[in-house]
């Protein structure tokens, strides 16, 4: 039988407490939110914290969805200059159920409840959060890939106030991340541009398995159809999540067939699978050039269609 180690148990009765929790016992202690990674670490002594503290109880302060009002547009019908992109806004506690049934994130940033549909399984996606997910930074975790692809930003939070950072900054590697030993991940923060689109692509062997290879991709669009901002990310394919190459490669340039498919190669070539039982590397760059095409093909038509309704995708 696996059993965990002895550890002391605290429940978090706020955001402050936990914080307050965290600098007291210092890096012996971890956070528990649904649990799904750190129990069964726990329970293979991969992970042996000497204190939990439980925050499953600050579902109501940290599990939100919404969009900030964005700023009254001048006579001009153009925003003003220096006005903040409108955003939506997404409590660390955000259980993934919550994130696949959300109407605001499907008709806005569809990329999300691409993910969540091939995520795991009821039983995950009904207690799993996005920040333990995000916190937990497998290789192979969708929604890292996902907040990168779409430029998201993380909000972290200790006693002495807030950090916002991108996930290039928040993403130090495989199960490392920002968050120091006395912060929390409180918020994940997505931008909202007009006539933009998202798409998220997923190859696994069977329903709620890792993934062979995962790629997400955003598209923004002016209204001459050219391509003015860009993400793509992988999972499961590597260490690194957003590909800056293909990126580039795809700013100034209107969508078509023979972009997507060059941004797809790029993409496969930057991207660093190792052969395990899911297959071998050779395969597993390919997946990951088609998957890479699929998912801007995907984007660039959700990102037409905003364009023409006039509102963030």
């Amino acid at each position: 039988m696996q059993v965990p180690a002895p550890f002391e148990y605290e429940r978090a009765a706020s955001v402050e407490h936990a914080l307050t929790l965290l600098r007291q016992l210092g890096p012996d202690a971890r956070i528990l939110a649904g649990g799904h990674s750190l129990l069964p670490m726990m329970k293979l002594r991969l992970a042996t914290p000497a204190y939990l503290i439980d925050i499953d109880g600050l579902a109501d302060e940290l599990g939100y969805i919404r969009v900030t009002t964005p700023p009254t547009p001048p006579a001009s019908g153009r925003p003003a200059a220096g006005a903040p992109t409108p955003e939506i806004r997404i409590g660390a506690m955000t259980r993934h159920r919550a994130l696949l049934e959300s109407e605001l994130l499907a008709s806005r940033v569809a990329i999300f409840t691409d993910a969540e549909r091939v995520i795991a399984d009821p039983v995950v996606r009904n207690r799993g959060t996005i920040g333990g997910a995000l916190c937990q930074a497998d290789p192979a975790e969708d929604l890292s890939a996902v907040c990168a692809a779409i430029g998201a930003q993380m909000v972290i939070r200790g006693l002495d106030g807030d950090r916002v950072l991108d996930m290039g900054e928040f993403h130090r590697g495989p199960y490392q991340t920002a968050v120091q030993d006395d912060e929390l991940l409180v918020e994940i923060r997505v931008p909202l541009r007009t006539g933009s689109g998202s798409a998220y692509e997923k190859v696994d062997r069977r329903v709620g398995d890792w993934a062979v290879a995962a790629a997400g991709a955003s598209l923004s669009l002016d209204d001459a159809g050219v391509i003015t901002d860009a993400g793509v990310a992988l999972a499961a394919v590597g260490s690194g999540i957003a590909v800056a190459q293909a990126r580039a490669e795809l700013l100034g340039h209107r969508p078509s067939d023979e972009l997507m498919s060059a941004a797809g190669a790029i993409a496969a070539a930057a991207c660093s699978p190792v052969s395990d039982q899911r297959g071998s590397a050779e395969y597993k760059r390919h997946v990951a050039g088609v998957l890479t095409t699929r998912a801007l093909t995907r984007a660039a038509a959700r990102a037409g269609a905003t364009a023409m309704k006039g509102v963030p995708a």
